[in-house]
C-alpha cells in the first residue's frame, strides 16, 4: 500500500475492496450473513400471512407473520429440493407456505404440515423437515434477522450503536420509532458498492460541496467535519430554521416523549453493516441497505411520522424532499466515485483528511471480519 507522509492523511482500502467479487462474497459470508440485518418494518407485516422476501447475503429470507401474531423468518427454500417458496417480493398467504414445484406445505410456524404422499411415509418427521428458522429480533419497529448459526449480542452490537452514538439507549428510545407510521417510502437502485455509502453517511467533508438545502438547514455541516459522530452531539437548526424541511418552514409538532435538549436537533446514527437512522424532532428516516453485488446496492428509506399525522393525510411532501434531494445527492456522488475504485490511479487507495479519520475505524472493522479465521489471500486488504 502507498504510504503518506503527511500526518493530515490516512489511506483508504485499495480499489479492489470496491469492484473484486471474490472480496463481495467474503462480505457476503462473513459480514451480512454473519451479523444482524435489518430486514423488513414490523407493521408491514399486518396480519397472518404477510410475508416479504429478502435477499442477506447469499440467502433469500422470507420474514412472515404466524397466526399466533410472532413474526418468523425463515430461509426461502423447500427441504425437499431446495426449491424457492416465494418468488414475489411480498404478498400474503392464507394459512401456509407452499412449494409451487412439489406442494410441500409449511405452517407459518415453519412446520411441515403437507406433502403428496406424506401419509405413505409415517418415518418423516414434520418438525425436523420443517424450513430453516433464522434468529430474528425487533427493534425500532423493524425486523432483525441474523443467519448465523450462534449469532452475536444484539444488545451489544445493534442497540450498541446507538449507546455509543448518543451515550445512552433512552436517548433514540424518546422517539419511540416503534409506534411511529410509514408517512413515505422510497427505494434507490444505487450502481455503487455498499462501502461507498457507509462511507459517504460517515462524514460531511462533502457537505457544503453537493448538499446546499441540508447545509441551509444545519449550518455546521457546511464546516465540513462529522458532528453526527460526537457522542451525544445533535446539529442545530440554523436561525430561523422552523424545521427540518427543504425550505425550513415548520414541520409538524414535536414528537411526545423527547428531551428538550433533542428539540431542533438532527441525530444520525450507523448501524453498521446497513442501517441509517436519522432523529430530529418530528420525524424519523431510516435507511435500510440491500447489497446486492459489488457495484449495486438497494436502499430503502422510511420517512416516519407521528400516527395522527398520517392518519390525518397531512402534507409530509416538505419534510421527505429534503432528505430525498441528499439522499439522490449522496447517491449521485457514489455513482460517480464507483469507477475510479477500477482504476489504476485508487489501485493501492486513496487517502482520509482529518474531519474523515473516523472512516478508517470502518476499514478496520471491514478487514477484521473479513480475516477473521482465514489464511484467504483474497480478505487481505492491506
Amino acid at each position: 500500500m502507498t504510504t503518506h507522509a503527511s500526518p493530515s492523511l490516512i489511506a483508504t482500502l485499495p480499489g479492489r475492496a470496491y469492484t473484486d467479487p471474490e472480496v463481495f462474497r467474503l462480505e457476503q459470508e462473513r459480514i451480512f450473513e454473519a451479523l444482524w440485518f435489518c430486514a423488513v418494518r414490523s407493521a408491514d407485516l399486518a396480519r397472518p400471512g404477510a410475508f416479504r422476501t429478502v435477499q442477506i447475503g447469499r440467502e433469500s429470507v422470507i420474514v412472515t407473520r404466524d397466526r399466533a401474531g410472532e413474526l418468523r423468518a425463515f430461509l426461502n427454500s423447500c427441504r425437499h429440493r431446495g426449491a424457492r417458496l416465494c418468488t414475489e417480493e411480498s404478498g400474503e398467504v392464507r394459512r401456509s407456505l407452499q412449494c409451487p414445484y412439489h406442494a410441500w406445505t409449511y405452517d407459518l410456524d415453519g412446520r411441515l404440515v403437507a406433502a403428496p404422499n406424506l401419509a405413505s411415509m409415517p418415518d418423516v418427521d414434520r418438525t425436523a423437515y420443517g424450513l430453516v428458522r433464522v434468529a430474528l429480533r425487533e427493534w425500532l419497529g423493524y425486523a432483525w434477522v441474523c443467519l448465523a448459526a450462534e449469532p452475536p449480542s444484539f444488545e451489544e452490537t445493534v442497540i450498541g450503536a446507538a449507546v455509543e452514538r448518543l451515550g445512552d439507549a433512552a436517548s433514540i428510545e424518546r422517539y419511540r420509532t416503534e409506534e411511529l407510521a410509514l408517512g413515505r417510502r422510497i427505494t434507490y437502485d444505487v450502481r455503487a458498492n455498499w462501502k461507498l455509502i457507509v462511507e459517504n453517511f460517515m462524514e460531511c467533508y462533502h457537505c457544503a460541496t453537493i448538499h446546499p438545502e441540508l447545509t441551509e438547514v444545519l449550518p455546521e455541516f457546511a464546516e465540513g467535519y462529522a458532528a453526527q459522530y460526537y457522542v451525544g452531539h445533535g446539529a442545530e437548526f440554523g436561525e430561523g430554521i422552523k424545521g427540518f424541511t427543504v425550505d425550513g418552514s415548520a414541520g409538524f409538532a414535536r414528537l411526545p416523549r423527547l428531551a428538550e435538549e433533542q428539540d431542533n436537533r438532527y441525530y444520525a446514527i450507523t448501524v453498521k453493516p446497513t442501517v441509517f437512522v436519522n432523529l430530529v424532532p418530528d420525524h424519523v428516516i431510516l435507511h435500510r441497505m440491500f447489497p446486492l453485488a459489488e457495484d449495486r446496492t438497494v436502499v430503502e428509506c422510511d420517512w416516519l411520522y407521528a400516527p395522527e399525522v398520517v392518519a390525518d393525510g397531512a402534507d409530509v411532501s416538505r419534510s421527505v424532499e429534503l432528505f430525498h434531494r441528499v439522499n439522490v445527492q449522496d447517491f449521485d456522488a457514489c455513482e460517480r466515485t464507483q469507477p475510479g475504485m477500477a482504476s489504476r490511479a485508487y489501485r493501492d487507495g486513496g487517502v482520509l483528511v482529518p474531519s474523515e479519520h473516523h472512516i478508517g475505524i470502518f476499514h478496520a472493522w471491514v478487514r477484521d471480519l473479513l480475516a477473521a479465521g482465514s489464511g484467504d489471500r483474497s480478505a487481505d486488504l492491506a
